[in-house]
């Protein structure tokens, strides 16, 4: 059986002086990466193939001398950066991500920690130069630790584990199938042969919207630079952190629901991205996450050994009739009731999507 790899992100609790430390590592991560960034323009523009490795070794030629102040913090946080850096261009060459943008203090800070660096006790862990941190909660699976990344959400730090777990999650008894059809008005409508069932979605952000306004307008009103801005700036990054929890939660029940209790699940390949650019949808679908859904599902399936059928595009999941098959070419995205003009069938549209991904996975289903 081949090893099951998972990440727990777990919040810290660290002291004004452990702040400090993970901001000087942020920032000593940012540096390299902007360095390194720079330094491979400059490389590729003198008509050189730059490697990430060669980089690192230049780097390492002159940090004793010019970037002293880094030897405060760990060897990491200067280090992965460069193999960081070498594998966003091999995506950008693969064409899966586009090319690699110099970073920003305050935006995506976190830098990397080794596992030869890292000691777990508890509700603490150990970092490097530092000491121990309190975490929030323990870890929750057993496995090797072969990763840690120290990051920031608003003005929160998190840790997020990679582990390699000594036993993977037990395999899904029920071998059921179930179609899942995702949808705006609910999160998602499920069929597995015998119930049909809904699932509300929390839509955090449609709720939330208003004071999201009213904080971004303060924010806009106080003047660049100054303590009020940061604070401000701070309120509105709590919110977006709150509303991206709530949408995270709903996700992850939904996904552990399906994975737990059936071994096959149907799904459409939904064109997210070509969604988005609806005017008129593209902050509702955002709001539901369906890209982050799938992403959920892959991996937990993939975990438990279940099976995801993903159903082509091009599949009339919701035009077609479960009952007779045939195709209502003029249902509109404001008809809520399918109905059908060959065999009468009337259905709520959701629950007519579900059923045919259902009939769909049980052809495809291995």
């Amino acid at each position: 059986m081949t090893a099951v790899t998972l990440t727990h992100k777990i919040r810290l609790d660290p002291t004004c002086k452990q702040q400090n430390y993970f901001r000087q590592a942020c920032g000593v991560a940012r540096f390299t990466w902007n360095w390194a960034l720079a330094e491979w323009n400059r490389q590729v523009e003198a008509g050189k193939k730059p490697r990430g490795l060669e980089l690192k070794k230049q780097f390492n030629a002159i940090k004793p001398v010019e970037f002293a102040w880094m030897y405060h913090v760990t060897k990491y946080a200067s280090q992965q950066p460069f193999i960081f850096l070498q594998s966003a261009f091999k995506r950008f060459f693969n064409k899966q991500s586009n090319y690699p943008q110099f970073k920003k203090k305050g935006v995506h800070d976190s830098f990397y920690i080794g596992n030869d660096h890292i000691k777990l006790d508890e509700l603490k862990i150990h970092i490097p130069k530092l000491g121990w941190v309190r975490m929030r909660e323990s870890l929750r699976f057993s496995g090797k630790v072969i990763s840690a990344t120290i990051s920031r959400t608003a003005d929160k730090w998190f840790v997020s584990l990679n582990i390699i777990l000594d036993q993977p999650p037990g395999v899904c008894e029920n071998q059921a199938l179930i179609g899942v059809d995702l949808g705006i008005d609910s999160l998602a409508a499920l069929f597995d042969g015998t119930a049909k069932t809904k699932i509300e979605g929390p839509r955090p952000l449609e709720k939330l919207i208003n004071k999201l306004r009213s904080l971004q307008r303060q924010l806009s009103r106080k003047q660049k630079g100054s303590h009020n801005r940061r604070k401000a700036r701070m309120k509105v990054a709590r919110l977006h952190y709150r509303i991206a929890c709530i949408r995270q939660d709903a996700l992850h029940k939904l996904t552990c629901l399906l994975t737990c209790n059936y071994a096959a699940v149907t799904i459409e390949d939904l064109n997210v991205k070509g969604m988005l650019k609806n005017p008129c949808l593209s902050r509702s679908i955002a709001d539901m996450g369906f890209h982050e859904f799938r992403r959920q599902l892959a991996y937990k399936a993939h975990m438990r050994g279940n099976q995801v059928i993903i159903a082509d595009r091009w599949f009339p999941s919701s035009k077609k009739c479960c009952r007779c098959d045939k195709i209502n070419d003029t249902l509109t995205l404001s008809d809520r009731i399918f109905k059908c003009s060959y065999c009468g069938l009337e259905i709520d549209r959701d629950f007519n999507a579900a059923i045919n991904l259902y009939k769909y996975g049980e052809f495809h289903r291995n």
